[in-house]
């Protein structure tokens, strides 16, 4: 069983980066994310509580992108993984981050990590 939730291209928007010009004003940063988890449950039940909430990680995902001000994409990444798993309960994820325009005369420039390993029900 591998049933994946995602989100693609969330728009995050916080102050991050290493250089003055970069601390001064929020950026856009692109989110995307994918989640493990078997959706059979909320199949059979059509209740939201059975499968995991996209709005609700995308607001706390949101929230703490634009309070946690780091230097670093790699940090913001790592934060990001631990809200997953420990409030969303994620056993394995996905998630890169794009940073547009960091770096001229490219599309975009980011991280991917992907975090956990197989769930205790065989997702991921």
């Amino acid at each position: 069983m591998s049933d994946l939730i995602y989100i693609d291209a969330l728009e995050l928007h916080c102050v991050i980066g290493v250089h003055a010009h970069e601390r001064l004003i929020p950026r856009s940063v692109l989110c995307d994310v994918r989640l493990a988890c078997d959706t059979r449950a909320a199949a059979a039940s059509d209740r939201l509580e059975h499968t995991l909430d996209y709005d609700a990680i995308a607001q706390r995902l949101r929230a703490l992108a634009a309070s946690l001000q780091p230097a670093l994409l790699e940090t913001l990444a790592e934060r990001m993984s631990d809200v997953l798993q420990s409030e969303f309960g994620a056993c394995w994820l996905y998630l890169r981050l794009d940073k547009p325009g960091a770096v001229p005369g490219t599309r975009g420039v980011g991280i991917i990590i992907e975090r956990g390993l197989r769930c205790p029900d065989g997702t991921a």
